[in-house]
């Protein structure tokens, strides 16, 4: 188990919105996902952190603690309807 990258200035809903892009992450590695459902929760991961840079941060902080990586997932996600990393 690990802890999750977070800013503890979001909202209660911008946490569950990133947390629900993590797991999304982790479906695509464990199990796989549909494009549509990891995009749905990208595109929600966005809306709250648009900067390219904090993502990239995040992206980094995730990767170290969990070994799974959102922008893999995202570029497999161009490529195909179903993810499976």
């Amino acid at each position: 188990m690990y802890d999750y990258p977070l800013d503890y200035t979001w909202t209660t809903e911008e946490i569950i919105n990133v947390i629900s892009l993590y797991t999304a992450v982790e479906k695509a590695y464990e199990e796989g996902i549909s494009k549509e459902e990891f995009m749905n929760c990208y595109r929600s991961y966005t809306n709250i952190v648009d900067s390219k840079s904090q993502q990239k941060q995040l992206d980094k902080e995730f990767k170290k603690v969990s070994g799974y990586s959102i922008y893999e997932v995202l570029q497999k996600a161009k490529e195909n309807d179903w993810i499976k990393m």
